[in-house]
């Protein structure tokens, strides 16, 4: 009896742990360990291609591994199914390899995986497999830094509001009175710093503090002759300061201007979820890698920073936000009820063994989770959602924000409501903008039929000429 209790009871614990169901997720990722962005042309290390690639292996083992409690409903385990699977980069070496290495990650050379899936036979018995033992090529799509979409990646190039913010930022009090008590630290290390090409002892300052500390640390790393020049204490202080210039240039709670690419990000992030909704399930897994300072950005603006102080500072190397749609109910296909649909946000920072996926709670609240509804009202609250609106907040000239230009009149639109039948001055003009066209239309052809009669009383008809002869004219196949 005693056994039979037990059994219940630890069954019991064993569908409770399994009851929620994962049924979709976005990534955003950092890239890994690189060269010093101070020099043109840098580009990921092989410690860094090696970063992304293990964060991408420990994604697999959460959301794509059928031993996981985590794995997505319905996912395919060892063979990649690009429907499944969205990917995004902006067009730059870096983060398009940044998010090559973790794909590569998330779904392995299938020789690894199940070597009888491998190959195709064909008809005349000899098989074939994928290069570099089952190598699985994920569609991964860049953005150029003039497309629409890039906004999500990098809202914050390309939008004229975000530089004059950073620039009133950087005439703050708070940041001059920064820039003044660090003069003597940035200083001190002219010795370790003075043989890049073009800086002079003026530039080590507050005001060039990321930059500072990426060469200073990127030297750590991978210069030999600079081991030990810097003591671990100056370099957590140089990257201390390096956080709280580049916090300060992506958020401020009063302007919001400063976290324009948080903003587009949490659009971003709202339509991949929204597109797991709205097909049901079939959108499993996105990706988007970017760079550090949208994480500040977002981590400004859904106060995140109100649950540990570690969200003011840079995320490390290969660190990534996950957003995980999700049912607290253990089923087998997608919940027809919205209201079912949960949203959690967890955050990765690093890709060191000893860091794990953890959760926090968005928004200043507590619970590690939100029902889907309250998750996209409060992430529209926060999100710019449509390019439309992105160049309009950036008053930017990108190419793709001239379609969205007013060329019409500037003239306040009619004061008439649209369920009185009111038109708006806009509605308006088209309308006649179409009857000016229509009347240039008859206008055109009732001239185009006058010609026509007078030009076929001199010219005979084509079907008139003998077969045998050529015809003058071209055809408009010719012309085309």
């Amino acid at each position: 009896m005693l056994l039979k209790l037990l059994t219940a009871f630890y069954s019991g614990l064993l569908l409770t742990a399994q009851a929620e169901t994962i049924l979709g997720v976005t990534v955003f990722t950092r890239h890994g360990d690189r060269q010093s962005k101070h020099y043109s042309g840098y580009g990921l290390t092989a410690l860094g291609t090696q970063q992304n690639f293990q964060v991408g292996g420990d994604y697999r083992s959460i959301y794509i591994a059928s031993n996981s409690s985590k794995q997505i409903l319905g996912v395919s385990e060892n063979r990649v199914v690009n429907s499944q699977i969205f990917a995004t980069a902006p067009d730059q070496s870096v983060l398009l390899n940044t998010a090559t290495a973790f794909l590569q990650g998330l779904y392995p050379p299938l020789e690894g995986l199940d070597p009888e899936i491998t190959s195709q036979t064909l008809n005349n018995g000899s098989s074939y497999g994928n290069p570099l033992n089952g190598y699985q090529y994920v569609v991964l799509h860049g953005k150029e830094e003039d497309a629409p979409d890039t906004i999500w990646l990098k809202g914050d190039e390309g939008c004229p509001v975000v530089t004059k913010s950073a620039k009133k930022f950087q005439e703050s009090t708070e940041f001059q009175e920064k820039h003044k008590s660090t003069r003597a630290f940035y200083e001190s290390f002219w010795e370790e710093i003075g043989s890049v090409y073009d800086y002079q002892p003026s530039n080590l300052t507050y005001a060039n503090a990321y930059d500072i500390f990426d060469l200073l640390n990127v030297a750590s790393i991978h210069n030999a002759s600079s081991a030990g020049n810097v003591t671990e204490e100056e370099l957590f202080q140089l990257r201390t300061l390096a956080d709280s210039a580049e916090f300060g240039l992506n958020f401020n709670n009063t302007d919001p201007a400063r976290s324009i690419g948080g903003q587009a990000f949490a659009g971003g992030i709202l339509n991949q979820l929204n597109q797991t909704v709205s097909t049901k399930g079939k959108l499993k897994f996105s990706l988007m890698a970017g760079s550090y300072d949208t994480f500040l950005a977002f981590f400004g603006i859904s106060n995140l920073t109100s649950t540990s102080p570690n969200f003011f500072g840079l995320p490390h190397y290969a660190a990534t936000m996950s957003f995980e749609l999700f049912t607290s109910e253990n089923v087998t296909a997608f919940p027809s009820d919205n209201n079912d649909l949960r949203v959690r946000f967890l955050f990765r920072n690093g890709s060191d063994d000893g860091e794990t996926l953890r959760a926090f709670p968005l928004f200043g609240g507590s619970e590690d989770s939100l029902p889907w509804t309250d998750f996209v009202s409060q992430m529209q609250n926060i999100s710019i959602t449509t390019s439309e609106q992105w160049c309009g907040i950036c008053q930017s000239d990108m190419p793709f924000c001239e379609a969205y230009n007013s060329t019409g009149s500037s003239s306040p639109a009619s004061s008439q409501g649209g369920s009185g039948g009111g038109m708006s001055n806009v509605v308006a003009g088209v309308i006649g903008a179409m009857v000016t066209l229509g009347v240039v239309a008859i206008l055109v052809g009732l001239a185009f039929l006058f010609l026509r009669r007078r030009r076929t009383s001199h010219i005979a008809p084509a079907t008139a000429q003998p077969i045998n002869e050529k015809h003058s004219g071209r055809s408009d196949s010719d012309s085309a």
